[in-house]
């Protein structure tokens, strides 16, 4: 008998000599080997047997077991076998092996929906990379209804995919004609397609009248609706259509309550996500994979950590995706630290991280400054080929950078066989940042060169660079390169580049012209270089001027009253420096003092100015007056 189940147990079968055999459903291969090898009696029992080892060679996608399959139900004299026929296009269309796929459709004699159906729809699932073979789809949709034979509700689901790889929407919007005409419009599946097309068109309201046409709507309609909201950022819909679901007796699955995780943690809404946990726990859905990993990224992403790690910790199962979403969360909230120990949990738990594991944890020990942990991944990374991933190099550059090994951070640059745009603005951004801004400038260049088209953060890097030098002439070509030849448009922190600029090389008016035309007022960071320049080159008019601006932007910084009072006191205004002090003391609780830290083998040690309340300050202090001499001395050479 054939079972239905995990196992394919075969009957008494004859061979030279008689014995019998048990093949394993599971083991796609081990059905092949039976089936090359096995010889029945009855012909519906061989029958049976070849269309379930097919539709194991299918789930495993191997091209050669796929023609040994074909050349075994030739042997077989099953071959115009309809169904077998159907089964092995299948088994190819799996493959994605276009010319046995079109070589055994050609020889068909014969031809059903179930044929055009297996056709068109295997045609979709080859991706956007193939439009000469997803065009096929239409081409066979058109050879279909040609010989008479009328679409079902699998051929429009079939197309509709089709269009959507094309990212053809006059063809599904044709589609979607001929479906209403022919009475289509109403099935749940083919409403189910229509409404996922419109929504990756963005056409949110006609996905919206195609669900609301259909009378009779499943869960997969409910969800799609769902997901087609969630997908063009309308959050607030997403979850009025789920209250509508919940009031027609569906519960939901782990495609509903993803989808609405993921709505509510870009509301930013920390509440919902919490009723919604509360619903998701009463329903037991916590126990999946998905819709758990979805509450660990929703709590991280709204800044609570502590209930993130809760969720994570009570996950019973846990794949890849749970780990990397659990560490990618503390790499956002800048805990290096903890990411890394649990990514040595993961270790421990016998996962291998991927490159977005590895990326997210090499950002916080770069964000960190531990060159130690960096060197380890960087180590892991060669020794399983994560190196040649774009991601993992950009990752490494930075974090480089960040540990001061602008050394290190060029030969992962250079290791890369085609940097992208990600890589060359890192690698200028890290030149500008170690005051190497010539260097910065050069390859800035090449990338332009190598055809590169810059963005509005390459440019950022090259700015920077020219700040960092007091490259006034180059900083002022590329911003006007940028504005004109590539019409990015500036935003503040261009123009906080720029100010610094011009600021450093004591060209105030102009900067000050900047500031009162920009088509924006002047934020925190751009009046902040503004002042530090007044102040350099002593200028107090302005100075004062920028001040106020930046008193008036961020009353509640204590910082600014600091800066205000330091400000008069340059330039003799004490009664107006006491005035500033008393409001500082009146208006702000407290000023949080700025820490520094310092790496002590491996071990990162954080203090304050003139902080003796460390365990090992003594050491720290030490050390730091061998760095101070070490300085002095390269100063002097």
């Amino acid at each position: 008998m054939v079972h239905k189940c995990r196992s394919l147990s075969i009957p008494t079968v004859h061979f030279k000599p008689s014995t019998s055999i048990t093949v394993p459903r599971s083991r796609p291969g081990a059905s092949m080997a039976g089936s090359e090898k096995t010889r029945f009696k009855d012909s519906c029992l061989t029958h049976s047997f070849l269309f379930n080892a097919l539709k194991c060679s299918a789930k495993k996608g191997s091209v050669p077991q796929a023609r040994r399959m074909h050349a075994y139900i030739f042997k077989s004299g099953l071959y115009n076998v309809l169904s077998l026929q159907n089964q092995l296009l299948n088994v190819y269309v799996k493959c994605k092996e276009i010319n046995g796929t079109r070589n055994l459709f050609d020889e068909m004699p014969v031809r059903n929906i179930v044929t055009w159906n297996t056709l068109i729809s295997g045609v979709a699932n080859f991706g956007a990379g193939f439009r000469g073979i997803l065009n096929l789809g239409f081409h066979y949709f058109k050879r279909m209804l040609s010989e008479m034979v009328g679409p079902d509700w699998i051929t429009f689901t079939g197309l509709l995919r089709v269009s959507i790889e094309l990212n053809d929407f006059e063809i599904g919007r044709q589609l979607h004609c001929v479906a209403v005409k022919l009475g289509f419009c109403m099935h749940c599946f083919v409403s189910s397609a229509l409404v996922d097309f419109y929504s990756k068109f963005g056409l949110v309201r006609d996905g919206r009248r195609v669900f609301d046409c259909c009378l009779e709507r499943d869960l997969v309609l409910w969800n799609v609706m769902v997901a087609c909201y969630d997908l063009n950022c309308m959050e607030k819909e997403a979850f009025s259509v789920f209250s509508l679901m919940r009031l027609e007796g569906l519960k939901g699955d782990d495609f509903t309550f993803s989808n609405l995780l993921n709505s509510s943690t870009i509301l930013r809404f920390s509440d919902l996500g919490m009723q919604l946990h509360s619903l998701i726990i009463r329903l037991s859905f916590d126990f999946d994979i998905v819709v758990a990993s979805g509450l660990v990224d929703m709590y991280a992403k709204n800044g609570n950590i502590m209930d993130a790690r809760k969720a994570f910790d009570r996950m019973v199962f846990r794949n890849v995706i749970s780990w990397n979403t659990m560490i990618v969360g503390y790499g956002r909230h800048g805990d290096g630290k903890e990411a890394m120990r649990l990514l040595g949990e993961m270790f421990r738990g016998n996962f291998c991280p991927d490159e977005l594991t590895l990326a997210s944890v090499l950002s916080s020990c770069g964000n960190l400054s531990s060159s130690s942990e960096i060197l380890q991944l960087h180590a892991f990374a060669i020794k399983n080929g994560f190196q040649t991933f774009l991601s993992i190099a950009n990752s490494l550059i930075n974090a480089y950078s960040n540990c001061g090994s602008i050394t290190m951070a060029s030969k992962c640059f250079s290791s890369i066989a085609v940097p992208d745009l990600v890589s060359w603005t890192s690698m200028i951004r890290a030149y500008a940042f170690h005051g190497l801004p010539r260097k910065g400038i050069e390859l800035f260049e090449e990338m332009l060169w190598n055809g590169e088209r810059p963005d509005r953060v390459a440019f950022l890097g090259v700015l920077s660079a020219c700040s960092h030098g007091g490259l006034v002439d180059e900083g002022l070509n590329y911003f006007n390169l940028m504005t004109h030849e590539y019409h990015v448009e500036p935003d503040s922190e261009h123009y906080t580049c720029l100010i610094d600029l011009l600021g450093r090389a004591g060209l105030l008016d102009e900067a000050f012209s900047i500031l009162a035309s920009m088509p924006f007022d002047p934020g925190s960071d751009m009046l902040g270089a503004f002042i530090g320049a007044c102040k350099v080159h002593g200028n107090s008019r302005l100075a004062k001027w920028a001040a106020e601006k930046l008193f008036e932007l961020e009353p509640g910084k204590p910082v600014n009253y600091t800066i205000l009072s330091n400000i008069y006191a340059s330039a003799g205004f004490w009664l107006e420096v006491a005035s500033v002090r008393k409001m500082m003391r009146d208006r702000c609780n407290h000023k949080v003092p700025g820490c520094s830290w310092i790496e002590i083998a491996g071990e990162n040690h954080t203090f304050v100015s003139s902080d003796k309340s460390h365990m090992r300050a003594v050491e720290v202090y030490a050390l730091l007056e061998v760095l101070a001499r070490l300085m002095e001395e390269d100063s002097v050479l």
